[in-house]
């Protein structure tokens, strides 16, 4: 009896992390509610509930991004519900449905942009990257792989967060799992219910803007909705009858021949500009031929001060174990010295610069950097470029693993000591790594960008192709 009572109140207890208002959850989705409504709340109270469970004894930045998170869930099921009761609206009309939705997610996404200092900058980088999952209500005709295809999004910083943790605090190991298993179960419950789209009510009306739907999540409401159309051009005034009427006139005029010019006034020669010279000096202006094109002078701005955001300001600094390298510009002598086995550097959104790493440090992530030069001494951990384009890697010590990801040209210099190291790219072009030679100079080698898949009857084999080198 003990135990069914400790079940029972944990059941309440996720029920009420989900439902957080009246007419949120279980008395709105009882009775009268389409079937694929309620499997919908058995994902909340399961998964979702799960999820924000931890998330609050997590704490801190993550606590708060799993609220946004469970306020983009709640817009969706006021969707799922509004096309339960209500038949498929026109296209234009179905956008403005999904504006909460689709705002929420850029909640989500500002949120993670604001607080990449975070220390558990990883957290919030897994959930921005996975929630436009949200979407797949628009993602006819295959929502599910749609929503794998975010859930992949999020492996990469899932998969550091449990090498980061994983022998160290298991409640990240768990968050890491619960936050998962939301998508996990969200693609089952799309193939059973929406495989091929977002399935709307068969009877009742069309759906409208201001259709009837639950109570709004308490962040990211939706504006207004806009004004109605502009109103049909009229009819046209002429019934068919009087063109035809006048077709027919007008051709029986042409077939008339010559006496068609019958009609024409005859002009004299005091009636000629050319044989009449005073005739150019009366009357009203004489029209020219069009102006010549000009190009329009832009309006002036009535609040200068909006015309270009400020820029961030530039930084150099350690903050507790993680050195911060952000938004520095054509600056040429970056140099962090005093390191320590422990500590982590990351770099972002540098441009034209160059930076130098002294000692042994865990790791160096860059991040949305372009024309960056960058020169280390020796990494223990990881080498990571992501979101970024012409950069220059050069290793004096020794580094095991180098990872590229979303960049477009870079160029790894390895030191003779650092031959044995692992390069892993993705979704990546313009890689090059050069091997010191004998001499002191480098000798470049390409990493292959195309490659080749084949079915060999029992899995896929997947090679270089030979034009890729």
């Amino acid at each position: 009896m003990e135990r069914l009572v400790e079940r029972l109140e944990k059941a309440v207890e996720r029920l009420e992390t989900v439902c957080q208002g009246p007419g949120m959850c279980a008395d709105s989705s009882s009775k009268g509610m389409a079937q694929y409504v309620q499997a919908f709340d058995a994902l909340l109270a399961g998964p979702a509930a799960e999820y924000m469970k931890i998330s609050r004894e997590v704490g801190g930045d993550v606590q708060k991004h799993a609220e946004m998170v469970h306020a983009g869930l709640m817009s969706e099921r006021a969707l799922l519900v509004m096309a339960s009761q209500h038949q498929q609206p026109a296209e234009n009309v179905f956008s403005s449905l999904l504006k909460p939705i689709s705002e929420q997610i850029q909640v989500v996404q500002n949120f993670r942009e604001k607080n990449r200092g975070s220390k558990l900058f990883n957290h919030l980088s897994a959930v921005s990257e996975s929630i436009p999952a949200l979407g797949w209500v628009a993602m006819a005709p295959k929502p599910g792989p749609y929503v794998k295809e975010m859930t992949d999004a999020a492996m990469f910083y899932t998969n550091r967060i449990l090498k980061e943790y994983k022998d160290v605090d298991k409640k990240q190991v768990d968050w890491v799992k619960a936050y998962l298993s939301i998508w996990t179960e969200l693609q089952a419950y799309i193939k059973e219910y929406h495989t091929t789209g977002l399935t709307w009510s068969k009877t009742g009306p069309v759906a409208a803007e201001g259709a009837k739907a639950p109570p709004a999540p308490p962040a990211g409401a939706a504006p207004p909705p806009p004004g109605p159309p502009p109103p049909p051009a009229p009819a046209p005034t002429s019934s068919s009858t009087d063109d035809s009427a006048s077709r027919s006139a007008l051709f029986a005029q042409i077939n008339r021949g010559e006496g068609i010019t019958s009609g024409l006034r005859h002009v004299s020669d005091d009636m000629k500009t050319h044989k009449n010279p005073a005739l150019k000096n009366q009357g009203g202006p004489v029209r020219s031929g069009p102006k010549p094109f000009t190009a329009p002078k832009p309006a002036c701005n009535a609040n200068p001060s909006q015309k270009t955001s400020p820029k961030a300001p530039a930084l150099l600094e350690l903050e507790g174990k993680k050195w911060r390298v952000e938004n520095q510009e054509n600056a040429t002598d970056l140099v962090i010295s005093d390191t320590e086995l422990k500590q982590v550097a990351y770099v972002f959104k540098c441009t034209n610069s160059t930076l130098q790493i002294k000692g042994k440090i865990n790791s160096i992530t860059l991040d949305n950097c372009k024309k960056l030069g960058l020169v280390f001494d020796d990494v223990v951990g990881i080498v990571e470029i992501i979101n970024s384009r012409d950069v220059k890697v050069q290793v004096m010590g020794k580094v095991p693993t180098i990872s590229i990801n979303k960049t477009d040209g870079c160029h790894v210099y390895l030191s003779k000591s650092s031959l044995d190291c692992e390069i892993v790219s993705a979704k990546s072009s313009e890689m090059n790594v050069l091997i010191p030679t004998e001499g002191g100079d480098f000798t470049e080698f390409p990493v292959p960008e195309q490659f080749k898949t084949v079915w060999n009857g029992q899995k896929l084999v997947t090679t270089v192709t030979e034009i890729a080198g």
